[in-house]
């Protein structure tokens, strides 16, 4: 009897051990929004991009200083006049269903990238004319002109790749079962509820890999997000609410980074996307939107909503950015001029409404800002919409204003082309102005640094003026996470590297 006991004490034991084992081998990961589309052409969503660092790999990356580094590609030649830029790619990598990368699906992605219907990469991807395969390690990107964003676009969506024949086999269906040829492939998704990806046995770079299972899991809530960490539900948290980063820091249970990111949160203003600019003082009038800026205080803002976890800002790059044009400085608040200016116009209390996501932070800055312009006159109704169903308002040109973050990225033409060109895909505000196409195009094709800081300055000066979208803050990203995780990389962009983690 007392045999049997103890045989049963020790097969208990060794379960429990298995199963902690087993749980150890798996990294569950809170995001602050659902992920919309799982496809690097259509996709949008910062979240998203938080699980493609998973899933798929991309030409290039960057590290801790902006630096771009190698992924796919190992090298690149720029050709002596800047058209062309040669890349030389790392063999042995294969797709999650096997088949091989090289020259033909570095081709055939970038020109899915391009052609593809409702794609978001077209507009970072312009100037790239054609793609020549050279040989199945090197292929060849011919430009329309000379274009210095490229290799910062490449670290990005742009640059991810996807299998062609999975692609092709899936055709608009892709999204539901991506297949790429990062550190993990696709297992399932259960919309608002999980994520579930799988270590990919023959990726390339297997030795960074030390999880079986990434399990992404979509909480809005911060304080939800972080009691599953609390309880163990969760290893790692993304965007910790600020209120809560002093207190996690002060009781030492779990570790936290903050990284000022390269993106801004902002109101974008529908100032000709739709009918709906016309029929709104704010899309209609520079003056109103002026004044609606004029009647924030910004340093007011961050206090309130991110407790000082972040720095103020009124353009796409924050103001320790080396290319932050210093002649458009952050305005003051000034409710007098703003009264002045809401007169002028003939609309001394211009009403709106104000879409917001339904994340905790995007719901503060609405609740604040319709308090802060309310000493102006203004009359600001907040409309809340789950985050991918925003977005869809915002595509359709179907709101006022739009309380609407930007990730950012490496080169400031990611924060900038696509949000203020003539009928770019992520151009919200639905702004176009010729002389502004012009500079914008002219910033692309500058290969020289201080030439390029002036055209941007003398983009700042026009953009600004008009205020299709009035830049606040840049956040930092705020993260919490169980302190037996090792080998996490504090990088700019926000997202999370799976490579080199361990528990």
């Amino acid at each position: 009897m007392m045999e049997q006991r103890s045989r049963r004490i020790l097969l208990a034991l060794a379960l429990a051990a298995g199963a902690a084992a087993a749980q150890a081998q798996t990294l569950r990961i809170g995001l602050a929004e659902d992920p919309d589309a799982l496809d690097p052409s259509l996709a949008r969503s910062f979240v998203g991009r938080v699980v493609f660092a998973s899933l798929c790999d991309k030409l290039f990356d960057i590290d801790e200083k902006l630096g771009i580094v190698p992924q796919l590609a190992t090298g690149y030649e720029w050709a002596a006049d800047g058209k062309a830029v040669t890349l030389k790619l790392r063999q042995g990598v294969t797709f999650h269903d096997g088949e091989k990368f090289d020259a033909a699906a570095v081709k055939y992605n970038i020109e899915r990238h391009k052609t593809m219907p409702g794609s978001n990469r077209r507009g970072e991807l312009a100037p790239v004319a054609g793609v020549d395969v050279v040989d199945p390690s090197t292929v060849r990107l011919n430009l329309s002109a000379p274009f210095s964003p490229l290799l910062a676009q490449l670290t990005d969506r742009a640059g991810m790749m996807v299998s062609p024949k999975a692609a092709q086999a899936a055709g608009d269906k892709f999204a539901t079962h991506p297949v790429c040829s990062g550190p993990y492939r696709f297992v399932e998704r259960v919309p608002q509820d999980r994520i579930v990806l799988e270590r990919y046995a023959n990726y390339w770079n297997k030795g960074a890999v030390h999880f079986d299972k990434v399990v992404y899991t979509p909480i809005p809530d911060a304080t939800v997000r972080l009691a599953n960490l609390r309880s163990g539900q969760l290893d790692f948290i993304e965007r910790v609410a600020p209120s809560d980063m002093e207190k996690i820091v002060a009781e030492k249970k779990f570790k936290t980074a903050s990284i000022t990111e390269i993106g801004y949160q902002g109101i974008t203003i529908n100032v000709g996307k739709s009918d709906k600019a016309k029929a709104n003082p704010l899309g209609r009038d520079a003056r109103v939107r002026e004044a609606f800026e004029l009647s924030l205080d910004r340093q007011g803002l961050v206090q309130v909503v991110m407790d000082n976890e972040a720095i103020v800002g009124n353009q796409w790059v924050p103001p320790t950015n080396q290319w932050y044009a210093k002649n458009v400085p952050v305005p003051k608040r000034d409710i007098a001029r703003a009264k002045q200016l809401l007169k002028e116009a003939g609309v001394p209390n211009p009403s709106f409404t104000l879409v917001t996501p339904t994340t905790s932070d995007a719901q503060r800055i609405a609740l604040v800002v319709q308090a802060m312009t309310r000493e102006a006159g203004f009359d600001v109704k907040i409309q809340a919409a789950e985050f991918a169903t925003s977005l869809n308002m915002a595509d359709k040109g179907d709101f006022e204003a739009y309380v609407l973050a930007w990730s950012g990225r490496p080169d400031p033409d990611g924060n900038l082309y696509s949000f203020h060109a003539c009928k770019q895909p992520l151009n919200y505000a639905g702004y176009c102005d010729p002389e502004t196409d012009k500079l914008i195009n002219a910033s692309r094709e500058a290969r020289d640094p201080a030439e390029r800081k002036k055209i941007f300055e003398q983009v700042a000066a026009r953009v600004l003026k008009e205020r299709p979208v009035i830049y606040i803050y840049h956040r930092k990203w705020l993260w919490a996470y169980n302190p037996k995780l090792t080998g996490v990389r504090q990088i700019p962009d926000g997202l999370l590297r799976v490579q080199g983690l361990k528990m």
